[in-house]
């Protein structure tokens, strides 16, 4: 696993095999940007030359490379763009500089040792633009090869080490910056790790168990009800979606207590966390046409964002109490399934016309909701691929925000912090009428078959399990939770691991506050 550090040290003599560097895409061509100035004196002040000579053009995550030729130890120099040149002389933006990075580091696979100076691209490291850089940099070099035999071979390995160059009187506050990117990074690195790995090898009972040890192992109070407690407790959404599957469901509680804690000041949740943890979807008997299902076991991915937001919230140690909830079923058909038209009795007692099989999320998510309210939480934010509309509305890159102003507002806070694309999203009222059932409470999905505002639709479903008056944000990561095209800045190829830096951010504020 790649490791980070930060140091204040001369370029020239550095061990490390290459130097990143950052350029931005000037009026006259590229620009390098701060922190190398050493390396141009190295170079005998043709590093504007050079840069030029190698086709470099500062434009966003692209790499060039060249050869040092002894003027520096390092052997060789990646440029890597961040962009148009920011007006006025101001610094990069954070994301910018975060996708650079990344772009460079999984560019760089195969090599032992790499140094960046791309923190000090505004002038001086500040804290976030550091954080920034370490954080892109190890999420550039992400790999997933537990299910690799021989195709592994002659692959190259991921950097193993990223050195964030900044001035000494910076170092300390690098330091921490770096500290604190390493664990989000790490908590992205489990997301994704679990949306890859085959749907056969992780039920739900098996997710459960990995949330055991990942939350044993730092801390946190885990409980997780089986079939026969669901039952006990009501459960009947995660029983109806799950019984369908020889792979029973679960809900899995972690609860990270606070560092106030110890001082009796834990109180009420700042902050509930939910995610939808299907960790295959086949439709059920509304079954999914098979291109559709290819990409299905990343539809416990917000699930996973939660469980990884969880041990990152006891790694930093955060001082308010923050409970998480996965909901974790396998939505399959066969003849124990639930059949379009049956009732379910969710948590709580609410009754639910299944119209869909295919619309299980939500189901599952009710039951969650209503669990997670019992404590009376400050703020709640549930998080799942919940539907196709999202894609069609917003496309594979920018998640879909939708609940009440004040949760809304500190989620969207919290993503513009972290530099991940959200969208709020309005929850007109007239859509909730569609969901009017003729037999039961609430239908799954519009009982007038239409598929106009589908996201919206689905948010006004989950609003039904949340009382009016507490503060509840959905986010809906269908698209953005998986990448079926090529790899970009720091995100790879298939998992992405969205919106968990989102989620810590938020626990973050919510911990402040």
């Amino acid at each position: 696993m790649t490791s980070a550090a930060a140091a204040a040290t001369a370029l020239k003599p550095l061990d490390v095999d290459a130097v990143v560097i950052g350029t931005a895409a000037g009026d006259d061509g590229p620009v390098a940007l701060g922190g190398v100035a050493e390396l141009d004196a190295a170079l005998g002040g043709r590093l504007a030359r050079v840069l030029a000579d190698v086709g470099a053009t500062g434009r966003a995550g692209e790499v060039v490379r060249f050869a040092t030729l002894g003027a520096i130890q390092a052997g060789s120099v990646v440029a890597v763009g961040v962009g148009p040149l920011p007006a006025g002389g101001g610094p990069v933006e954070h994301e910018a500089l975060r996708r650079a990075a990344g772009a460079a580091t999984r560019a760089l696979a195969g090599t032992a040792r790499v140094a960046t100076t791309l923190a000090l691209a505004g002038g001086a490291a500040t804290p976030e633009a550091t954080r920034a850089v370490a954080e892109g940099s190890l999420l550039g070099a992400y790999s997933f090869d537990a299910f690799r035999t021989t195709s592994a071979k002659g692959r190259p390995a991921p950097v193993e080490q990223v050195v964030v160059l900044v001035d000494e009187a910076d170092l300390a506050t690098a330091a921490d910056a770096v500290e604190h990117a390493v664990v989000v990074a790490d908590a992205v690195r489990l997301v994704r790790d679990l949306v890859n790995t085959p749907p056969g090898h992780l039920p739900p009972a098996r997710l459960a168990e990995i949330a055991e040890q990942e939350g044993g192992a730092v801390g946190l109070l885990v409980e997780v009800l089986d079939e026969k407690e669901l039952a006990d407790g009501g459960y009947g959404g995660l029983l109806g979606v799950g019984q369908g599957s020889v792979n029973p469901p679960r809900l899995v509680r972690l609860e990270w207590p606070g560092t106030a804690a110890a001082d009796g000041e834990a109180g009420e949740p700042a902050l509930a966390l939910v995610g939808k943890g299907i960790t295959f979807d086949s439709g059920g008997l509304s079954l999914k046409p098979p291109a559709s299902m290819e990409w299905m076991k990343t539809d416990m991915a917000g699930a996973a964002a939660v469980l990884a937001t969880m041990v990152a919230a006891a790694r930093l140690r955060l001082p308010a109490r923050v409970v998480g909830w996965l909901a974790c079923a396998e939505n399959m058909p066969s003849g124990t399934a639930i059949r379009p038209s049956d009732v379910l009795t969710l948590r709580g007692g609410t009754r639910v016309e299944v119209l869909n099989t295919d619309a299980e999320g939500r189901l599952v998510l009710g039951d969650a909701l209503v669990r997670a309210m019992e404590e009376s939480p400050a703020m709640i934010v549930d998080v799942a691929t919940l539907t196709g509309a999202q894609i069609v509305a917003l496309g594979q890159r920018t998640a879909g925000l939708l609940g009440r102003d004040a949760a809304v507002d500190a989620v969207a806070t919290a993503a513009k912090a972290t530099g991940e694309a959200v969208w709020p999203m309005p929850m007109p009222p007239e859509l909730r009428k569609v969901l009017d059932s003729t037999v039961a409470d609430l239908a799954n999905v519009p009982t007038n078959g239409s598929r106009d505002g589908g996201m919206i639709v689905a948010g006004h479903f989950l609003a039904a399990f949340v009382p009016d008056g507490v503060a509840w944000a959905h986010l809906d990561i269908a698209g953005p939770s998986w990448n079926g095209g090529e790899p970009y800045g720091h995100t790879p190829k298939a998992g992405t691991g969205v919106i968990t830096r989102t989620l810590i951010q938020l626990a973050e504020d919510r911990a402040s506050a």
